[in-house]
């Protein structure tokens, strides 16, 4: 099947979760279990899933070699919702060497004395590289919003501690967001949107598996007293940064293979639209080749 042909099919499955504009925008508007009618085999999913990675593949070595663009991915979403797994899956074949993960942690002492990008910016991918951040800069307008003491151990002087500091880091995040579409990265920001329900029964097998115990924390029971909380926060952070140089995805969460789907295809439709191809290759160099063959030819 021809890649425009492609294309053209699975926009119907990524569009409908894109996020250009936050205007209007309302998270109980999405399904966490909405698979767009699309029913699957397990295998006949990652058969598709295999085919969209093969396809990433190809366009990720073009964009090493070209060398111009740098493509970011964010995922962010509670936990259980599948960031760790997708990840895996949707850049299985991609070569290492043009890849990047970085999964953030709590902050370190040095990253507290520090502006709250700090430690995220010498994280970005480097020209011809795709960087993925799991979890992000946006904790810091999630969690640290629902956890307010964490906003304390950041130290900032007083005066700038106001009921407007949420807007305030919102319209940060989306002012460098632009900036960093200008200087040649992609952003895509993922939010993999797990039910309530869904969370539990996943926590309940991690509970029931020992060989899935150490996945699971104490901490990630007591988070969901905050589900309506973090509910409220992102989505006042998908509404005030989702533009159309860096969209957000709402991707449904409750079926991982689709989830991983949407994903794929996101990437690849917006890698695509970048026209990568090989850098071609001057006259001057041609020559150089060309003695360089010689040369080869002449060894005994």
């Amino acid at each position: 099947m021809p890649r425009k042909e492609i294309l053209d099919q699975i926009q119907k499955y990524i569009h409908p979760f894109r996020i250009s504009s936050g205007k209007g925008f309302q998270l109980k508007d999405f399904d966490p279990g909405d698979t767009r009618g699309l029913n699957m085999e397990k295998g006949e999913a990652a058969d598709l899933l295999q085919r969209g990675t093969r396809w990433l593949a190809e366009e990720q070595d073009m964009l090493y070699a070209q060398d111009r663009w740098s493509l970011l991915l964010v995922f962010q979403a509670m936990d259980a919702a599948g960031k760790d797994s997708t990840i895996k899956h949707v850049m299985t074949g991609v070569n290492p060497q043009g890849c990047q993960v970085f999964s953030f942690k709590p902050p370190s002492q040095e990253d507290l004395a520090h502006d709250f990008m700090w430690r995220y910016v010498s994280r970005l991918p480097e020209r011809g590289r795709i960087g993925i951040f799991n979890r992000s800069y946006y904790e810091e307008v999630l969690v640290v919003r629902v956890h307010e003491e964490i906003l304390k151990q950041q130290r900032l002087p007083p005066p700038f501690v106001s009921s407007r500091i949420w807007d305030e880091r919102l319209a940060d995040i989306a002012h460098f967001e632009d900036y960093l579409t200008r200087q040649g990265t992609v952003i895509l920001k993922f939010f993999l949107h797990v039910s309530r329900e869904e969370q539990k029964k996943r926590f309940m097998k991690r509970l029931d598996n020992p060989g899935k115990n150490w996945k699971f924390s104490a901490s990630d029971v007591r988070e969901r007293k905050y589900w309506l909380d973090f509910m409220d926060s992102y989505e006042g952070a998908i509404a005030a940064t989702a533009s159309e140089h860096a969209p957000w995805y709402v991707v449904p969460a409750d079926n991982r293979w689709f989830t991983r789907l949407v994903v794929a295809a996101a990437i690849v439709e917006a890698v695509e639209k970048l026209d990568l191809a090989y850098p071609k290759v001057s006259p001057e160099q041609k020559k150089e080749l060309a003695a360089a063959r010689a040369e080869l030819a002449r060894e005994a």
